[in-house]
């Protein structure tokens, strides 16, 4: 029970429970389809399938129309049952007739076999633990601590991509002996054995050719075709349905989607901030003034993090350094007054080339070009000199960012112009009794490792591969499923929907980013459809003024946790070292916001899952 007390938050209207031989399933339901039929545990005719599972399967109405043929019998509405039947018709590879978003528990009595399964994006999360002949799994870590079965004890290796990273990828976890199941992978376990494998990976090698000029517009006609179809697909609900819109190209594009796909007004909701160079509500509004939604918007102030952040903590049971959960919760949580379930824009940046990061790749083969006398002695000096700003994406800082990462290999410049701790500063914070145990050699082979199992020929493709496998998944989804779900709001991407991801795969990289044009595809499908200043306009980023914040309203909340006496004690950080990155700070020496906020996320979240526990 306390394990499924847990998750309480995911799934407020229900519970369900099957308990039968070594096997224990659970579960907490939100209510989306099929309100009175759709309970969990799901199971078979013969009472020898049972399932629970979090998400949603949005091809169900046509796999259950293909399984009734089959001659398999429904009792219900739900999207749960066609797991049931899908199982009973194809075996292990059900998982691959499965289009949506989804962690699912399948327990077949008759063969004594546990199957995992997790989406190909990892939309929705599920950890695991195998230990003590027991396999205890759950959908976030708190499930696993609360079992009595796993003892908390950190993971140094997953703590050390932390730091670099903010976030800590599958299949690692902090806890050490907890991992996460990989996106597109499929768990079995049977008496004997545990064994996972992958279903599904993300194959670019089609998009490798240049787009002949004439393809263009067949292209962007198909792209805007499957996109629409998608977002009708996951518009399914027998609850109200509303959209997320930050007022970017991505989140924009699904709500004029969503308009089109209804006669009622779509219900679309924004943050708006006092910090301008953070705003986005402008534009948010205008998108919503063009396509005549019923608009929604909540201001965001220092006052909101100081108010939200313990129940964060609480419900994002990882380190995790992305400052956007707080404004995602928070519109999560105001959104969830008129919605249950909600549309947003992610995934389009990692299918699309939206980073400008993938500029910067672009022009650092140019800045290699200068000799290396003349940037060590003119241009690295010039940029440390340049004014220190707390703006958005300050041009000193993105300058610092790029001489930083310049001469690195491209899967390790990615991750140093988008993570935070590296090299040097990071060894200068740790402690020196962990420095090793953190395991920096590991950590520099994982990302090499992932950026070559792309396969791919074209160094984008490459980066865009890896930013599928770490960014998205342990940032980018990690963060609106556990926000969104933290306020019992249901979010769903179509940018990654299995239709739209089979599509992407082939369209040619060229018309992702196109000269210096990112996301050049899509600007293209959708410039009917929005207007021309949302088309054009610079990414922004869903993020809190977090630079200015920590020198002014938030500077107490850092004395307090990572002020000497209490990093002495802990053993953790090094006291100076932390004690040189808010001095610079504070100075305006140097923007060290990103760095700071990493240690000072690790450190809340310590005091409430390890120190409090």
């Amino acid at each position: 029970m306390a394990m499924s007390e847990s998750l309480a938050h995911r799934g407020p209207d229900g519970e369900g429970m099957f308990i039968r031989g070594p096997v224990r399933l659970t579960m907490r339901r939100l209510s989306i389809i099929d309100l009175e039929g759709g309970e969990q545990p799901m199971t078979n005719e013969t009472d020898s399938v049972h399932v629970v599972f979090n998400g949603e399967i949005y091809n169900f109405a046509e796999l259950r129309e293909s399984l009734v043929g089959y001659g398999h019998r429904f009792r219900t509405r739900s999207d749960t049952e066609t797991i049931v039947h899908a199982y009973e018709q194809w075996g292990d590879d059900f998982v691959s007739h499965l289009n949506g978003m989804f962690a699912i528990a399948l327990w077949d009595e008759t063969q004594a076999r546990l199957l995992l399964a997790r989406d190909r994006a990892g939309i929705k999360p599920l950890y695991f633990a195998h230990m003590n002949g027991a396999l205890v799994f759950g959908s976030e870590l708190k499930a696993l601590l609360k079992s009595g079965l796993v003892p908390r004890k950190l993971d140094y290796e997953a703590f050390g991509q932390y730091l670099s990273l903010e976030y800590i990828p599958a299949p690692a976890s902090i806890v050490r002996g907890v991992q996460k199941l990989r996106p597109g992978h499929l768990l079995t376990a049977s008496m004997s054995e545990v064994q996972v494998r992958a279903y599904w990976d993300l194959s670019l090698g089609k998009s490798e050719i240049d787009p002949s000029p004439g393809d263009e517009p067949g292209q962007v006609r198909a792209f805007r075709d499957v996109l629409q179809r998608a977002v009708q697909q996951e518009m399914v609900s027998d609850v109200p349905i509303g959209v997320l819109l930050s007022g970017g190209i991505d989140s924009s594009t699904v709500a004029a989607l969503m308009t089109q796909a209804t006669d009622e007004p779509v219900q679309s909701f924004s943050v708006s901030f006092a910090e301008r160079s953070f705003d986005e509500s402008t534009f948010a509004r205008r998108v919503a003034t063009h396509l005549g939604t019923s608009h929604h918007e909540l201001r965001v102030t220092p006052d909101d993090l100081r108010e939200v952040l313990p129940t964060i903590v609480t419900k994002v049971d990882e380190p995790f350094a992305d400052p956007s959960i707080v404004p995602t919760y928070l519109i999560s949580r105001f959104a969830r007054d008129r919605v249950t379930v909600a549309l947003g824009g992610d995934g389009g940046d990692e299918m699309l080339a939206g980073y400008s990061t993938l500029q910067a790749h672009r022009l650092a083969s140019v800045y290699r070009a200068i000799p290396g006398a003349v940037r060590r002695g003119l241009v690295e000096p010039a940029v440390a000199r340049l004014p220190v700003s707390s703006r958005y994406l300050a041009f000193d800082f993105l300058m610092r960012r790029f001489v930083q990462g310049a001469d690195a290999p491209p899967w390790r410049q990615h991750q140093m112009w988008m993570g935070a701790l590296y090299g040097d500063v990071k060894s200068a914070v740790l402690h020196p009794d962990i420095r090793q145990a953190v395991d920096e050699p590991g950590f520099e082979a994982m990302l090499a490792d992932t950026a070559a199992a792309s396969g791919a020929a074209h160094p984008l493709n490459r980066i865009l591969y890896q930013d599928f496998k770490l960014y998205l998944e342990g940032d980018i989804l990690a963060k609106t499923d556990r926000a969104s779900m933290a306020a019992s709001l249901e979010t769903r991407v179509p940018f990654l929907n299995l239709d739209v991801l089979s599509h992407l795969e082939r369209v040619p990289v060229g018309l992702k980013l196109n000269g210096l044009t990112r996301k050049y595809l899509l600007r293209k499908a959708v410039s009917d459809l929005l207007p021309r200043s949302i088309i054009t306009r610079r990414k922004r980023g869903f993020s809190i003024p977090v630079a200015a914040w920590l020198n002014d309203e938030l500077r107490g909340l850092a004395h307090e946790y990572m002020n000497e006496p209490r990093l002495r004690r802990e053993g953790v950080f090094n006291p100076q070292g932390v004690k040189i990155l808010l001095d610079e700070h504070a100075r305006r020496v140097r923007n060290n916001a990103k760095m700071i906020w990493t240690i000072l996320m690790f450190q809340v979240w310590r005091e409430r899952w390890f120190d409090g526990a």
